[in-house]
């Protein structure tokens, strides 16, 4: 039963995600189209789920201070993009933090909060620079609580995802076969 279920919820993922797309500020607004940009990309639902599942592992102050200092380092790189200084390697790091993200669920790493923290938050630094070098036509206070929303949104739904399935009887299994799913799909987005 619980195979059916977790096959039909890949399956829709899967088959919905090429209807995603960029809202166009001038017709949608700013704040939606910044609400809307995370949940376009593949690459970033696996992050902030990843990011979420990982902290209801570690469990403790993590839980919550680990998706807190991704959300907050995301928006220093959002104002990196925005006052126009330059960082390197984007959007490999931004593939990269799939992979590793996936391979910290899968393996049930176990750190300091702090260390933790640390380690997303270099990621989050690329995911808040992709986004502020899209910022296109919207507004940038807007745009960039429409997407600090929808990050902290997808970080809660990561963590009640694993809360949920650490109730189960194979929950550490189970939690640990999505890490595994989600580093595959990072290496498919990386040869892709």
């Amino acid at each position: 039963m619980k195979r059916r279920i977790l096959l039909a919820a890949l399956a829709f993922a899967a088959s919905i995600t090429p209807a995603f797309a960029h809202l166009d500020p001038a017709e949608h607004g700013s704040l939606m189209a910044g609400f809307t940009h995370p949940l376009s990309g593949l690459d970033h639902l696996l992050v902030m789920v990843a990011v979420g599942l990982w902290a209801a592992q570690i469990g403790g102050r993590a839980r919550w201070g680990v998706p807190a200092a991704f959300v907050g380092i995301m928006a220093l790189g959002f104002g990196l993009a925005v006052t126009g200084i330059h960082l390197p390697f984007v959007e490999p790091a931004i593939l990269a933090s799939v992979v590793a993200l996936g391979l910290l669920v899968a393996l049930a790493v176990r750190w300091q909060a702090t260390a933790c923290a640390a380690i997303v938050g270099v990621f989050a630094l690329f995911h808040g620079y992709a986004h502020g070098g899209e910022l296109g036509a919207a507004g940038a206070l807007p745009f960039s609580t429409g997407f600090i929303m929808a990050t902290a949104l997808l970080h809660a739904a990561g963590i009640g995802l694993g809360l949920g399935i650490s109730r189960l009887p194979s929950g550490a299994i189970f939690s640990r076969l999505l890490g595994g799913l989600t580093a595959f799909a990072g290496l498919a987005l990386i040869l892709n």
